[in-house]
């Protein structure tokens, strides 16, 4: 077992890598450039905290890690596939994503929306190919809160309400309600399918782990907004005070960075405190969540 955290996410890092290269279409695949398009969009990029999430859910309950890694590749196409449509002209229009340029620069923006589309149906098709939990029921229930999650009643449709609110005031209750369905509704799906690929985790215990994703995924936005209001376009990887600069309602422009921050803070301990009753099994979780806190870019 690997204790060490940057060891163990650099593991899952690779693992996660080496799968998506097997399962994205070659590039030489015809139709050659909408397969290119793709293996641009997803590989050799991000962090992969949806997917380390995954992992350390999956690690908590014991479950078979090559069932979380079909889990966890899925959850990755379904947010590459939103980064490539949230950066187009028609959306937030975009030009850089992690360090280079972005999917409808670098291609064009036919492909660029094709591209989102396939690897949004790829995820799917990962999800639906493998046996992920003993227990069939259980693994239809898994497809369906992914896709809960990456539709009108969650990402998607947190996407629509901040559009809707660009250069409007936004109260902290309705910020956060965009951003559990924008940003949080995947961070809890990567937790809650990787819990599920086990079969030793109870249905308290599920709970329990769907509040503390909750806590997470809302957290996860809150550092964004922080770095995007303070960190460098370099550093970045994409384009630093774009949410000023078009200017969306964030937990910065509500609350100031001093508040955020300390927003950031609670969040965590919230997410601290629902993990207690796990002890040490949950320690990945809690060691991905300070990543997610303290990350830098």
């Amino acid at each position: 077992m690997i204790v060490d955290f940057q060891s163990w996410a650099g593991h899952c890092q690779a693992s996660i890598e080496a799968f998506l290269d097997l399962r994205l279409p070659a590039a030489d695949c015809v139709p050659v450039r909408l397969h290119q398009a793709m293996r641009y969009a997803v590989l050799d990029g991000g962090k992969r905290v949806r997917p380390l999430l995954a992992f350390a859910a999956g690690e908590l309950g014991q479950a078979d890690v090559e069932r979380v890694k079909v889990v966890a590749a899925a959850i990755e196409l379904i947010h590459a596939y939103s980064l490539v449509h949230d950066d187009m002209p028609c959306m937030d229009n975009d030009v850089l994503r992690r360090g280079k340029p972005t999917c409808h620069i670098e291609f064009d923006e036919a492909t660029a929306l094709l591209t989102g589309d396939s690897l949004q149906t790829l995820a799917f098709e990962l999800l639906a190919e493998k046996r992920l939990t003993e227990d069939a029921s259980t693994q239809l229930d898994m497809i369906k809160q992914l896709a809960n999650a990456s539709g009108s009643r969650g990402m998607a449709g947190g996407q629509a309400f901040d559009l809707d609110n660009v250069g409007k005031t936004l109260a902290l209750p309705e910020l956060e309600f965009m951003h559990i369905h924008k940003t949080g509704a995947l961070i809890r799906a990567a937790v809650m399918l990787g819990a599920h690929c086990s079969s030793q985790l109870n249905e308290t215990q599920l709970k329990k782990l769907d509040r503390f994703a909750k806590c997470v995924g809302l957290a996860f936005q809150v550092v964004d907004d922080l770095l995007d209001a303070e960190a460098t376009t370099a550093t970045l990887g994409k384009t630093a005070g774009k949410d000023a600069e078009n200017n969306k309602p964030t937990y910065v422009s509500i609350m100031g960075i001093r508040e955020t921050r300390e927003r950031a803070e609670q969040l965590q301990q919230d997410a601290d405190n629902i993990l207690c009753e796990f002890g040490d099994d949950a320690l990945r979780l809690r060691q991905v969540t300070d990543f997610i806190i303290k990350r830098k870019f």
